[in-house]
């Protein structure tokens, strides 16, 4: 099914990094979490349209791969790749049932890439998968939204999005429906894992030292906008972080 969704956004999905919330503070922010990745070997887990593979690539990164369930993405990234070779490998495939590599990767990357899994079960799968992936001591980094989000509180419309309840919950955790205020507006249904959830599928695949980090709007923003401008943001956050180690 997120094969198919992400399909029909294909390329306006770079769009979604020009947006207020994700210029200033998820893509500094979550560079920033990951940290130096000279001469280390990098996963991309469903990487979409290879914005991150080609920040970390570009950051001194030794190898990097990246893969999604979207053909669509996946096209996408290979045509900025054919336009700007940066030695980057992209694949179509699914997190739940990935091959295993002839090299372990050092470090692992996932941006909102469990938001579609049917079950928990399915979740701790994907986990185990990206384990096995890894070198023993291997980084994982996480971006996902923050499970205890307050629907009731401010609009995100002026930092870019809408994100509203659909009351779809399950035993993953929250049904949202996100919408991204590009042109056209883009808007999708997903499920928002419970920090129960995160936790739980993290440590039954072996990851050690999970830890939540804040994400913070970047020294940038604010200058940009101004503090009285994130105070919603900062308020009520609907994105955060999350780090282990394999």
């Amino acid at each position: 099914m997120s094969g198919q969704l992400y399909d029909g956004i294909g390329e306006a999905f770079e769009g979604f990094k020009t947006l207020p919330i994700i210029r200033y503070a998820e893509v500094p922010g979550f560079l920033g979490l990951v940290g130096d990745v000279t001469g280390k070997s990098v996963l991309d887990i469903a990487c979409g349209t290879g914005f991150y593979s080609r920040e970390l690539k570009r950051r001194g990164a030794s190898r990097v791969f990246g893969f999604d369930i979207s053909g669509a993405m996946v096209d996408a990234a290979k045509a900025i790749e054919d336009a700007e070779r940066l030695g980057i490998d992209y694949e179509v495939a699914d997190t739940t049932t990935l091959r295993e590599f002839d090299e372990p990767f050092d470090v692992a990357v996932a941006v909102q890439a469990f938001n579609y899994a049917g079950d928990v079960a399915e979740i701790e799968q994907m986990m185990r998968n990206i384990r096995r992936s890894l070198v023993p001591g291997g980084a994982f980094h996480l971006f996902v939204q923050d499970p205890g989000y307050d629907f009731g509180g401010p609009s995100l419309e002026k930092y870019g999005f809408l994100l509203e309840s659909t009351g779809k919950d399950n035993e993953i955790g929250v049904g949202i429906r996100l919408t991204a205020l590009l042109e056209p507006p883009v808007s999708f249904e997903a499920t928002v894992p419970s920090k129960e959830t995160y936790e739980q599928t993290l440590k039954a695949a072996g990851f050690t030292g999970v830890e939540w980090v804040t994400l913070e709007v970047s020294d940038t923003g604010l200058e940009k906008y101004g503090e009285e401008y994130w105070a919603d943001y900062t308020s009520n956050r609907p994105l955060t972080m999350i780090r282990c180690t394999a």
